[in-house]
């Protein structure tokens, strides 16, 4: 369970750096675990992919799969060793493979760098190692851990995270005219053509987390309730039925 909930929060974290809402689905996370780890996953896997929202898990060995590695050098402790001679010493990291230095650390070993012909050994706290995540990915990571999101959004997607939002702004709205959880309704919206479309396709969904016995499209009289969804306009009526 602590394993599950370190992916979840690495998930959402990366979402949140992001800036895409946890009822946005997406594709897919990629979870950095070794073999005990993943059985661990996999076995709360449904909820691991309920509370990132995402449609599949898949996992790797080694957080070097998510993205790319930077090395920089760590001038507050390297400074007061090498004085004068920091430029050579930044010269020398830039010259380091990322991959091999990230490498090196993770299994406890230096790194070596050479300075006017003397060779020195720089360790992790020497060292400022940063993962860049793939171009359309959002990662987040701690130790070694790691949790990268699909960011891509096709339109089958969008319209699923729409229908979401739907969702959400009517159970607003039930709440807002005083109804009790168990109320079931007769519900109508109107607004945009697109959200809309959003609404139609995923109707069983937002029925059954809205309990509406009903659901029709219209745009008749004034609402009960009104809201934008991603720049688009959403009405809402709804009535005990």
């Amino acid at each position: 369970m602590s394993t599950a909930r370190e992916t979840v929060r690495l998930g959402l974290a990366a979402r949140s750096q992001a800036s895409v809402k946890v009822r946005q689905p997406l594709r897919e996370a990629i979870i950095v675990a070794d073999t005990r780890e993943r059985e661990a996953i996999e076995r709360l896997s449904e909820v691991v992919r309920d509370e990132l929202n995402v449609s599949a898990l898949r996992f790797v060995a080694a957080a070097d799969e998510l993205g790319t590695h930077t090395v920089k050098p760590n001038f507050r402790a390297l400074g007061p060793r090498f004085g004068k001679r920091m430029p050579q010493v930044a010269g020398a990291v830039a010259a380091l493979d990322p991959g091999e230095v990230s490498r090196a650390l993770r299994s406890g070993r230096t790194v070596v760098v050479s300075i006017a012909g003397e060779d020195h050994e720089l360790t992790g706290e020497d060292l400022t190692l940063a993962l860049a995540p793939l171009e359309g990915y959002g990662l987040e990571r701690e130790g070694s851990h790691a949790v990268a999101l699909d960011l891509s959004l096709d339109e089958g997607l969008v319209r699923s995270g729409q229908a979401r939002e739907i969702v959400h702004a009517v159970q607003q709205c039930r709440k807002d005219a005083g109804l009790e959880i168990s109320d079931r309704i007769a519900l109508v919206l109107g607004g945009d053509p697109k959200l809309l479309a959003a609404a139609q396709e995923h109707e069983q969904i937002i029925a059954t987390e809205t309990l509406a016995t009903s659901v029709a499209y219209d745009d008749r009289g004034d609402p009960l309730a009104t809201t934008e969804i991603d720049g688009l306009a959403l009405k809402i009526w709804l009535a005990r039925s």
